[in-house]
């Protein structure tokens, strides 16, 4: 035992120096764990977990150099899971209990584009009728859907409609995206859609000046190119996505190149190293300058001013802020003549957005931008440092991008695929034949469109940034076009992704052979992945929708109605079919021997065609069933069938069966009683909730 313990503390001196990349994973260890409790922690816990912290600390400082990273990275588990929860109550705010209509007012502070695409705009200091402030929300999401031209949303503008709002819903079966918990982390109270044209009630207000820049930039983009380009540039240069159609943003998902479309990393990367280039040669060239001043840190300081200013003129959303931490670790770095890219660069990152956002490790913006940031550094670190065969200096470029592309496309695509259900084939056919020309053409042109508009000439800019636009949404819908350009899968089981990320840390960050163990999570992983399993009956959790897993493919029991729920069970199953190619297998599948004893209904004409529960075990509407039907109206003998109306869902959320004997589990039971799901309940609601995980 003495010499197994003496081999385990020589194995971890020999990662001394290489630590700090453990940290990030710690830190989102806690963090993870936090959003996987079934109940929220009250004070007490967050108590217990802050003395237990601190004692590991404390700890470390005498259990010796070996064994004392162990006790620390117990303290940022720990750590972590406190800072979740502390930002869980630090945005808390009301949430509509109830579905609304009435009048709506509030100011703008948000304009995008849904995925009906329909012009959503997102309001503050909202005022509900009959609705007392302390139960308005702070924030709410409005989708347009009127007719007739009203009002344009313009930034701090105070705008009147009649609408229906309603709380955010939570995931469509149970495991899924968890919408709830992503509103309450954005603010939203709840959301909903109008179809009457907005009304302006009073000018908009001082503040918001960036916002109204953005908009002013992007409106006089748009008007410039027109079009899908033009919307396209507005949406890089600004952030703004309403001028850009739902075709081109799916043939910009299909092709694996939807990642150009969102301000993050790639962007601000290429943005800065542009800037932060023409900075440092212009000013060596001016002699006064280069003799006097120290130019690298300059046009480092100069280029980090930069950044700042396109992360508040894109909106500073999560990805953004993401990619401007990124940037400026890597210019702080440069300013202090330290190694820009390097995977202690890349840890400090992680741990700062992690800090200020905890939340953000849930999504897969950060997933994806850590991941192939990770890939890249540590793959170019091993090629240099093998000094492998680089290739005549005039094909150097090309093999970089060849590498490059490779790499990070390898490194998110199990990630993509586990969010999206798709794997883009010709992924990286398109990536390189677009992103060299946004790091040569596009963002060069972008940058020098804003220089000149001052003077009127951003035209000239703008010019060639379209030609550079026009080429990539060419290659975009080419490639979509082609048949087998996407591939579908299942959705994983939720210990896939954390398997997959410990193996591959493992290989990247641990020193000596130790490191290829990081592989058998990986394998696991996938064996896991390939042999997921699909719940056999899933139900919406307003009763309108039934899906029934057939050899076809999932049978819908409509094909309309519920089309969100729809897409993502379809999409969950890897399934590329419609909602209507799918409805169309209900009645065929309806006559097989091991159809399901269950009966979906709409409406009450659906309510009279059956009289009880007649053979069904379970009966499904979507309407409020009658009182009599929950006590079994076939009769005393009749083993009463179970009832599943809007009444009953709403407390269990969607529905999922399993197996032959169609064994329940609820969206309930899986994302338990938390602050995002019970904020709109009573005291003595929460309770019970609480009560029945």
């Amino acid at each position: 035992m003495a010499a197994l313990r003496q081999s385990f503390a020589q194995l971890l001196l020999l990662q001394r120096g290489h630590l700090i990349g453990w940290a990030p994973v710690c830190l989102a260890t806690g963090i993870g764990l936090y959003f996987s409790l079934p109940v929220e922690p009250g004070w007490p816990a967050y108590a217990a977990l802050a003395t237990l912290g601190l004692s590991m600390l404390m700890l470390s400082r005498w259990i010796g150099q070996a064994a004392a990273p162990l006790a620390i990275g117990v303290a940022l588990i720990l750590a972590g899971a406190i800072l979740a929860g502390a930002r869980a109550h630090h945005v808390a705010g009301p949430v509509l209990g109830w579905r609304y209509y009435g009048p709506i007012e509030g100011r703008v502070v948000g304009i995008d584009r849904s995925a009906s695409d329909a012009v959503r705009v997102t309001l503050d200091r909202v005022k509900l009728a009959r609705v007392p402030p302390h139960r308005t929300p702070g924030r709410i999401r409005l989708s347009l859907h009127s007719k007739i031209e009203g009002a344009a949303p313009r930034p701090g503008l105070y705008m009147g409609a009649t609408g229906h709002l309603s709380p955010p819903s939570g995931p469509v079966e149970p495991g899924g995206f968890d919408f709830q918990r992503h509103a309450w982390f954005q603010g939203l109270g709840a959301v909903g859609y109008t179809r009457v044209p907005l009304v302006a009630l009073a000018p908009p207000e001082g503040g918001q000046w960036m916002f109204r820049i953005r908009m002013a930039l992007s409106a006089r983009v748009q008007a410039a190119l027109g079009g899908e380009t033009g919307g396209f540039a507005a949406a890089i240069m600004t952030g703004d996505r309403s001028g850009m159609g739902q075709d081109t943003l799916t043939a910009l998902r299909v092709s694996n190149l939807a990642h150009l479309l969102a301000i993050s990393g790639l962007h601000m990367g290429l943005l800065t190293a542009f800037v932060f280039a023409a900075l440092r040669y212009g000013l060596a060239l001016i002699p006064f300058i280069a003799l006097r001043a120290p130019v690298k840190p300059v046009a480092a300081a100069l280029a980090l001013v930069v950044a700042a200013f396109y992360l508040g003129l894109s909106g500073g959303s999560i990805a953004t802020e993401r990619a401007f931490i990124m940037v400026a670790v890597m210019l702080v770095a440069v300013m202090l003549d330290r190694r820009a890219l390097s995977l202690r660069a890349v840890a400090l990152a992680a741990l700062i957005v992690l800090v200020l956002r905890p939340e953000a490790l849930m999504g897969p913006g950060f997933q994806m931008s850590f991941a192939a940031t990770t890939a890249l550094i540590a793959v170019f670190g091993w090629l240099q440092h093998d000094a492998l065969p680089r290739g005549p200096k005039w094909l150097r470029p090309v093999i970089a991008v060849v590498v490059s592309s490779g790499v990070a496309g390898f490194a998110t695509a199990p990630i993509a695929a586990a969010h999206f259900n798709q794997i883009a084939h010709y992924g990286l056919i398109a990536n390189l034949a677009s992103v060299p020309l946004m790091g040569v053409l596009v963002m060069p042109a972008a940058v020098l469109s804003v220089c000149l508009m001052p003077f009127g000439l951003e035209w000239v800019g703008l010019w060639i940034m379209g030609l550079g636009l026009d080429w990539i949404l060419l290659v975009a819908h080419w490639i979509s076009m082609q048949e087998g350009a996407r591939g579908m899968v299942p959705s994983p089981g939720p210990l896939v992704l954390p398997l997959l990320s410990l193996g591959a840390l493992t290989v990247i960050l641990w020193q000596g052979r130790a490191r290829l163990i990081g592989a058998l999570p990986i394998a696991v992983a996938f064996l896991l992945w390939a042999g997921v399993e699909r719940p056999r009956v899933l139900i919406a959790d307003t009763g309108g929708l039934v899906g029934i897993m057939t050899p076809e493919g999932r049978a819908l029991s409509t094909a309309k109605g519920d089309g969100f729920a729809a897409l993502n069970w379809l999409e969950n199953d890897g399934d590329p079919a419609t909602q209507e190619e799918a409805a169309a297998r209900w009645p065929a599948a309806q006559q097989a021997e091991d159809w399901p004893d269950i009966l979906a209904l709409r409406g009450k004409r659906g309510l009279q065609e059956v009289a009880g529960c007649g053979d069904a075990e379970w009966i499904v509407l979507n309407i409020s069933a009658p009182e009599d039907w929950h006590r079994g109206r076939a009769g005393p003998d009749a083993p009463p069938c179970h009832i599943l109306d809007p009444k009953a869902l709403r407390v269990t959320g969607a529905l999922a069966m399993h197996g032959s004997d169609l064994s329940v589990i609820t969206a309930r039971q899986v994302t338990g009683a938390r602050l995002w799901n019970t904020a709109r309940s009573s005291p003595e609601k929460r309770s019970k909730i609480a009560s029945n995980q």
